[in-house]
């Protein structure tokens, strides 16, 4: 069985539990095992904490990555922001000794050490990569039959040169993902799918309007391209296009992708935490 360390980062416990329950059930379901991962911390966001102080970043991650490591396990997570900063701060400390030396003096100082052997991974990566679409299929019990719009948001493909899971500009990996259990992906062929959000980078907390004009964009897109539910892979999106559509005129059930696989996997609603979106969700 493929055992990895659950990355669960800060938003999905905090905000919408849901998305845990869901991708803990789907994965056990998928014979994927979850470890959790004792101690972890923040990643912390590159967006923020990277943009005050890169060796903070750096140390930080660093340490999730000590605890993964020092469990034996590499690391899943089930958010982009997440897997961006985890996933390249281990990238770094592969490739540059000294900073790996530098990261290894602070965290002694918490009695851990990192050699620089964790991989990072998105649980969608592994879905489609050590799954593999046949399997998903077979699990479906009820196929979510809906026109989706599947969102990629910005840190789960980038940099792609590092990353190397799809194009970036014109992915289609999770097009793929998404009609595996039943639905269309109604965005397969337009290039829009790869906006924004509008909630990264300390967007969303320090320019409101700024951030509101990316997620009312990607809302109108979705409309006239058909679709009747937003699919993400990302707590952070989830939020901006759940919280969002408030007095927006706009009322598009959001699910995270484990959700809409437990919808058709068969899974209550009650445990796929559909009941906590600010949007409700009626399918």
């Amino acid at each position: 069985m493929t055992k990895y360390a659950l990355f669960l980062g800060c938003i999905a416990p905090l905000r919408y539990p849901g998305i845990e329950k869901s991708t803990r059930e789907v994965f056990k379901a998928l014979g994927v095992e979850l470890v959790d991962l004792d101690g972890a911390s923040c990643c912390p966001a590159p967006g923020v904490i990277k943009s005050f102080s890169k060796a903070t970043w750096l140390a930080e991650a660093a340490r999730n990555l000590a605890l993964a490591e020092k469990a034996g396990l590499d690391i899943v997570t089930i958010c982009n922001g997440c897997y961006g900063s985890l996933f390249e701060a281990a990238h770094e400390l592969h490739e540059d000794e000294a900073a790996l030396e530098e990261v290894n003096r602070i965290l002694a100082e918490v009695g851990l050490k990192y050699s620089g052997r964790t991989k990072v991974k998105h649980f969608a990566e592994v879905l489609y990569n050590e799954v593999g679409i046949e399997k998903i299929k077979k699990t479906v019990k009820t196929p979510a039959a809906y026109n989706a719009a599947a969102f990629y948001g910005c840190h789960f493909l980038k940099p792609s040169k590092l990353k190397q899971l799809d194009d970036s500009e014109d992915p289609t990996i999770l097009d793929d993902l998404v009609e595996a259990v039943g639905a269309v992906s109604i965005l397969r062929k337009k290039k829009a799918k790869a906006i924004c959000c509008g909630a990264g980078g300390g967007l969303r907390a320090q320019f409101g309007e700024t951030s509101q004009k990316f997620t009312l964009k990607n809302l109108e897109i979705m409309k006239n391209s058909g679709a009747e539910i937003i699919v993400d892979v990302c707590p952070f999106c989830h939020l901006q296009f759940d919280a969002g559509q408030k007095d927006s005129g706009f009322a598009f059930p959001v699910l995270h992708l484990s959700q809409l696989y437990g919808i058709a996997m068969g899974m209550d609603a009650k445990d796929l935490g559909l009941g906590a979106h600010i949007t409700p969700v009626k399918l």
